[in-house]
């Protein structure tokens, strides 16, 4: 019986391609003081809608108590506030400040230059085969048996 090597397995493949380029994204956003994360937030909130924390923690890949403590860290910073929605009093959404605003234009351009690199790297024929494949994992449930 042949036995399989960890790398054999898609699910690992994914996830170590992911943990290196989050390590490599986030040296580089060191120099802005944003974590991969918070840049995620902060492109979210960057078209000017105000977004539920939800929303937020759907969009952003988050779950409800870290991106809790780390909106109130960017609260902190001056990045990003919180008001009530206006047409319904009982949701709190989260809005960029000005602060934030020119916070992702900087970080905007670390993000791109990343991202550039990648597509460099693969070229425009695999980096969309890869973007096809990608899209095609996440929009499909894997039933466990």
């Amino acid at each position: 019986m042949s036995e399989k090597h960890i790398s054999d397995y898609l699910a690992y493949l994914v996830a170590h391609a992911h943990r290196k380029l989050h390590g490599q994204l986030e040296r580089s956003l060191q120099a802005e003081s944003v974590s991969v994360e918070q840049w995620r937030m902060l492109e979210i909130l960057s078209d000017g809608e105000g977004r539920s924390m939800g929303e937020i923690a759907d969009l952003a890949l988050m779950n409800h108590p870290a991106l809790t403590k780390m909106t109130d860290r960017m609260v902190a910073r001056g990045l990003v506030h919180r008001a009530p929605d206006a047409s319904d009093q009982r949701r709190v959404l989260v809005f960029l400040t000005d602060r934030g605003t020119e916070t992702v234009k900087r970080v905007r351009a670390h993000v791109e230059s990343h991202n550039a690199e990648i597509e460099e790297h693969l070229g425009p024929r695999e980096t969309a085969r890869l973007r096809k494949l990608l899209d095609s994992v996440i929009s499909h449930d894997i039933a466990s048996e």
